[in-house]
């Protein structure tokens, strides 16, 4: 496998990303697969993880930055913005078909946690994409709004709002508007705000076991009201007859999003359990990533094909 850093363009902002090529020699183009990162994440963490894995099964794959994080542009840094995140995905289409090496018949998404609903989003509005597969599909507007189990008080994201409202008056004064915090100061603290979930996602991202240093620790507060009206499972009906499959883990709280957007399929679909993992167990921990990679290595093969 060859790791290659390429760049291309999303809406006017340069994308960052790593294209995996397997070492076999080929027969001609390959079959693809674009690989987008949880909210927070980088190319270098799960993204890179999965574009590694399924490039040792046969696939060229590309893992990117999202605009606004990690190396890839655009400003303000750590803007989670679900529109530009949809567009970034069709951006990395784009460019898989100028490649030589790739067959633009056969090209398909993979989505991790928030890549899942924008991957799903994407898709709905991109005839070019044959078939889109998740791994734990969250879907960040509803996330904020309704919390990670769906069971979130309505005054938290009302408080989030006045947040953010404040921060544009900021801003407009020629201020700093500051930023959200994502993580506090320790794992207990995690525990406490959020659960074993939140602890996990502590643990992922500001701990060794996946830190790194280009993975944003802070959103940008115009984050918050950009998520307010957003639906990334709005054109998942419009996905049919292409294939979906969802993989989640069996502890996911977060489940309830990929059941969501599973009923809304209008075409050939599938909800896969994997047995005794969480959420964040499937960014990284091999003996729940080994069945997802081979459950999604059949998916792919049966359907990224030219007929």
């Amino acid at each position: 496998m060859v790791q290659t850093s390429v760049s291309f363009d999303s809406a006017g902002i340069p994308l960052a990303g790593h294209l995996y090529t397997p070492d076999a020699p080929p027969s001609g183009p390959r079959p693809a697969l674009v690989v987008g990162h949880p909210g927070t994440s980088v190319k270098e963490q799960t993204s890179g993880t999965y574009a590694q894995r399924m490039a040792e099964r046969g696939f060229i794959t590309l893992a990117f930055d999202a605009a606004y994080q990690g190396e890839s542009g655009g400003l303000p840094r750590g803007l989670e913005d679900p529109a530009q995140r949809v567009e970034d995905f069709k951006a990395a289409v784009s460019y898989l078909t100028t490649r030589d090496d790739v067959d633009a018949d056969r090209i398909g998404l993979l989505g991790i946690c928030a890549s899942g609903s924008y991957s799903l989003a994407a898709t709905g509005g991109d005839h070019r994409v044959r078939a889109v597969a998740t791994v734990s599909t969250a879907e960040p507007a509803r996330q904020f709004r309704l919390g990670a189990d769906g069971t979130q008080d309505p005054a938290v994201f009302q408080t989030l709002l006045d947040a953010a409202a404040a921060a544009r008056s900021a801003a407009a004064r020629g201020e700093d508007p500051g930023t959200m915090t994502m993580f506090p100061e320790t794992a207990e603290q995690a525990r406490a705000l959020g659960g074993e979930h939140a602890f996990e996602g502590f643990e992922y991202y500001c701990t060794p076991r996946g830190r790194h240093e280009r993975s944003a620790k802070t959103l940008a507060w115009e984050s918050i009201d950009r998520m307010a009206f957003h639906d990334a499972f709005f054109a998942v009906p419009l996905i049919g007859p292409r294939p979906i499959l969802q993989i989640i883990g069996e502890r996911a709280v977060t489940a309830w999003m990929a059941v969501e957007a599973h009923q809304r399929a209008t075409g050939p679909k599938e909800l896969h359990w994997i047995k005794g993992a969480s959420h964040v167990d499937l960014y990284d921990k091999k003996e729940y990533i080994d069945p997802a990679i081979d459950k999604l290595t059949d998916f792919y093969t049966t359907h990224l094909t030219t007929d």
